[in-house]
């Protein structure tokens, strides 16, 4: 397996890039991320990578960070999500906002990426859930308890009836430490002055 490329960025053609790693040319897909972190050509670079044999491809994926990387590679494990699909959600969003979105369960959030419908974004929230942020420590604004506090609340908020967008605004006036019982009832304070 391939895991790091190091050598002369030839050209960019989004979203590939072709690498000469002495005198061989290796062509690399990256997320929109990454490649707005590119030098110009000519220049060199080091991409982590991750290499995808499958019965009528070989496909190298480069990234600029361990996380964009991880987080590929928990995008391609869910079923029907394969390797374009995972390049456009994290070209449409970066990795903490896409832990973001699946910690609190933003499906809506996913669907603004191109390419990503009602249901795939379900299914990503659904199997994600609990994989992305801890795992790849990710500053979304708290401890993972916190993260997960913050979901429960949004929950019970939606689950009383309030909208994605009453719960969200509620749930930013929420310290983060907030246990769920406290956090629901400053929800509510929020919610009924406005």
């Amino acid at each position: 397996m391939i895991g790091r490329i190091q050598g002369i960025l030839v050209s960019i053609h989004p979203p590939r890039l072709l690498v000469d790693c002495q005198g061989i040319g290796y062509e690399v897909d990256v997320p929109m991320s990454t490649l707005y972190q590119l030098p110009q050509a000519g220049q060199k670079i080091t991409l982590l990578t991750h290499f995808q044999v499958r019965e009528d491809a070989q496909q190298l994926f480069g990234f600029a960070t361990e996380t964009e990387r991880e987080a590929f590679r928990q995008l391609i494990k869910i079923s029907g999500v394969g390797s374009r699909t995972a390049l456009a959600v994290l070209s449409g969003m970066s990795v903490n906002e896409l832990a973001q979105a699946i910690a609190l369960q933003e499906a809506g959030r996913l669907t603004q990426v191109p390419g990503i419908g009602k249901k795939t974004a379900e299914r990503l929230c659904l199997e994600l859930k609990g994989k992305l942020a801890p795992d790849l420590g990710i500053a979304t604004g708290g401890k993972p308890q916190a993260i997960e506090a913050s979901s429960e609340i949004l929950q019970a908020l939606l689950a009383l009836g309030y909208s994605e967008k009453e719960a969200l605004l509620a749930l930013k006036q929420i310290p983060p430490d907030t246990s769920v019982s406290d956090g629901i009832r400053i929800g509510l304070k929020y919610l009924s002055k406005h």
